[in-house]
């Protein structure tokens, strides 16, 4: 199939705008919870009148200080509940809010506000705040800095006490479903960052659409949704806006590093997040399985699980044998792993990378099923995704309902809807590129099947050429190897070479238990034992998986272990965990050769 596309469930409203989200809840759901805050460590909830009040003073202060309709406004945080605040708040004062990503060099900062040409800027920590006074002199228009942890909400909202509710219902009003409601940069894997122009119509018919498809999902007054993404990143903001619209109670944690601990105390009804976050709670409960002795029994249930799920998409089901080991393993293994990921969720929603079709057996297999989708931030997030009653594992789902998506004739994915992006930021030579004749250009290759569900294979401008001149798509093989709870991450390559190769690098996390379970001197580090025959035989097993994913043509013939990682200090990596591979290569050009030496 070449094309598909289904029908919108969600009207855009033509001369609505964000802002009317907020306002809505406070008179339909004035008593319900649509957000928590954490407390000295405890959760509290947030009513929607309560932060209908809060967003908009902090917005009177915005006002006060001389924000104008239209300028935009620096927001520089980890996911936090005043994240969520100011975003609205932004709004509400008639501005535009531009993400500046936590973990940004004070090079990336100034080009971010400079770029955008940023009047006010809010950050959370000093070393944010300091980041952006060191930069402060190139860019010019910055007038106002108030940091969160110091104070900077409650600041705004003494700057507006005399700041009339009027003047806020005015500036709430201005902004029209076409005008910008942020500007979102991308990652930069190659060059400097574009400025993503996102509207309120695309994040209108986004989330819209998304809260319609999945509605038993987003039940008000009864689901809940922990979110623990980057609000800098797009797939973070559908994160915080679909349960608003909902509404559902949204909560904010600023890492994953005691997401655990965090799944037990919200106890969320839906997570949305990565696939790494997945691979995690699988590798750590197998892990610990094997520390406890009943490794054994943990692959079993594993493999039963995956098993039950195939089972459940094939013509009669599973079988009774098969369901009667399913339900004692439910006992045994499955109902612990639902635990810590809450004890109240049935579902979940990934995106960012492909998961892999065996880890999305497993999770649908012990009742927790991850639902895959695939989107970019000039899509606004997902433009496609499985529905929570028809999931197709292996794929990303059918396109966001009221878009379409085309396959090109070398098998680009081409995109149409009203949830796309709106031009780049003073780039209007990269925006006619990308919107050429009237449709997205993802750069993705992809494949829709009979009934509109789509496959990602590649991205068009990795495609490896080995010297034989076959082509490979790096993503398939990287995605297989990575799911090794000692692989980190993972590069292929062999762009004009013989063969394909591969660079590894471990996992800390893991490294430490696995280097005691194999008799490796206490501290070892990637460092330490990458030229250690264990290790070497582990990622060795990790890349036979891999391979077995392609054509031998493609498989990895030879890798090799880095004593470091890949790193977004170092420019390896973007903030949304994209490898820069031109900087990988560069850096590592020594191990590469060292791979196709004889």
């Amino acid at each position: 199939m070449r094309e598909f596309s289904l029908p919108a469930l969600y009207e855009v409203p033509a001369d609505g705008n964000l802002t009317d989200i907020v306002r809505r809840n406070a008179a339909q759901h004035p008593d319900v919870a649509v957000i928590a805050r954490k407390v000295d460590g405890v959760w509290q909830d947030v009513t929607a009148t309560v932060f209908l009040a809060e967003v908009h003073a902090a917005a009177r202060g915005l006002i006060a200080s001389g924000v104008q309709p239209g300028d935009r406004v620096g927001l520089m945080s980890r996911t936090r509940y005043e994240w969520t605040l100011l975003d609205f708040a932004i709004w509400s004062a008639g501005a535009v809010t531009v993400p500046v990503y936590e973990t940004s060099s004070p090079e990336q900062v100034q080009w971010i506000l400079s770029d955008s040409g940023a009047t006010a800027c809010i950050t959370e920590l000093d070393g944010h705040t300091a980041a952006v006074e060191s930069v402060r002199e190139k860019v010019p228009a910055l007038k106002h800095v108030w940091q969160i942890e110091a104070g900077g909400v409650e600041e705004l909202g003494r700057l507006g006490k005399d700041v009339s509710a009027a003047t806020v219902e005015e500036r709430s009003s201005l902004a029209k479903a076409d005008d910008p409601a942020t500007i979102v940069y991308t990652s930069g894997t190659t060059g400097r960052p574009k400025g993503c122009v996102l509207t309120h119509r695309s994040f209108f018919a986004e989330c819209g659409n998304v809260v319609e498809r999945l509605r038993p999902l987003f039940r008000t007054g009864e689901c809940s949704v922990l979110l623990f993404l980057p609000l800098a990143h797009v797939f973070g903001r559908l994160v915080q806006i679909a349960p608003m619209m909902a509404p559902i109670k949204l909560g904010c944690v600023p890492d994953i590093k005691n997401l655990t601990d965090e799944l037990a105390a919200f106890r969320p009804t839906l997570i949305l997040g990565v696939p790494r976050v997945f691979e995690k709670v699988y590798n750590s409960a197998r892990a610990k399985a094997q520390a406890d002795g009943k490794g054994k029994i943990f692959d079993r249930a594993a493999d039963t699980a995956i098993a039950y799920s195939k089972a459940l998409g094939g013509p009669t089901g599973p079988s009774f044998g098969l369901k009667l080991k399913h339900k004692v393993f439910d006992k045994l293994v499955y109902s612990k792993l639902r635990a810590v990921l809450g004890g109240r969720g049935e579902y979940a929603i990934s995106g960012g990378a492909p998961l892999g079709e065996r880890l999305g057996h497993f999770f649908r297999g012990i009742g927790f099923t991850v639902l895959e989708g695939y989107g970019l931030t000039e899509s606004c997030a997902a433009t496609a995704f499985n529905p929570w009653d028809r999931q197709k594992i292996g794929t990303v789902g059918q396109p966001l309902p009221g878009s379409v998506v085309r396959i090109a004739d070398d098998g680009e994915v081409l995109l149409h809807g009203d949830h796309l992006f709106k031009e780049y930021w003073n780039n209007p030579r990269a925006t006619a590129e990308a919107l050429a004749d009237g449709w997205f250009h993802t750069g993705d290759i992809g494949t829709l099947d009979e009934d509109g569900y789509l496959r990602i294979t590649g991205r068009k401008k990795e495609i490896i050429v080995t010297a034989g001149g076959k082509n490979v798509a790096p993503a398939v093989i990287e995605d297989r190897i990575r799911a090794h709870a000692l692989v980190a991450e993972c590069m292929v390559v062999g762009d004009g070479r013989p063969f394909v190769g591969a660079l590894v690098t471990i996992d800390e996390e893991f490294l430490g238990r696995w280097a005691a379970e194999h008799g490796k001197p206490a501290g070892s580090t990637a460092a330490s034992l990458c030229d250690d025959p264990d290790l070497i035989a582990a990622i060795q097993s990790a890349v036979d998986d891999g391979n077995t994913a392609v054509s031998k043509a493609e498989s990895v013939r030879k890798f090799r272990i880095l004593p470091t990682q890949f790193t977004e200090e170092a420019g390896h990596i973007t903030p949304s965990l994209k490898l820069k591979r031109n900087v990988v290569a560069n850096d590592f050009a020594h191990e590469i050769e060292a791979i196709y030496a004889k």
